[in-house]
């Protein structure tokens, strides 16, 4: 009896499935690498909390510094005084300003390749 060409049984191959994730899954760091809009958004992410945190540093910076000159203006008088306020009352609060900021800077970029480690 000859079969029909409809039923005929045809044996399909394809590349082998590997274990784990399945094959729709993308890492986050496969998008930054290929820069799919996905991935540009990551690195916007971190861009703009980087951006952030140095505005936030220099908004202090300039709160900090930019009353000095009128402050000098105002006493005349007092040669040693800027020395004293540059030395003792501005150089502390920079130092931990910059101290801040590194650390910030440095939990942003931790907390963005936890999140493209995908840990």
């Amino acid at each position: 009896m000859p079969q029909d060409p409809a039923e005929r049984r045809v044996v399909v191959t394809g590349a082998p499935r590997r274990a784990g994730r399945t094959s729709g899954y993308y890492r986050p760091r496969t998008e930054i690498d290929e820069q799919t809009t996905l991935g540009h958004t990551y690195v916007r992410s971190l861009m703009r909390s980087q951006l952030r945190v140095a505005l936030v540093v220099f908004a202090v910076l300039v709160l900090l510094v930019a009353p000095l000159p009128l402050f000098f203006a105002a006493m005349p008088d007092r040669a040693g005084l800027e020395w004293a306020v540059l030395g003792f009352c501005v150089y502390p609060p920079l130092v931990l300003l910059a101290r801040w900021y590194v650390r910030r800077a440095e939990r942003n970029e931790r907390d963005f390749v936890r999140l493209v480690e995908d840990r």
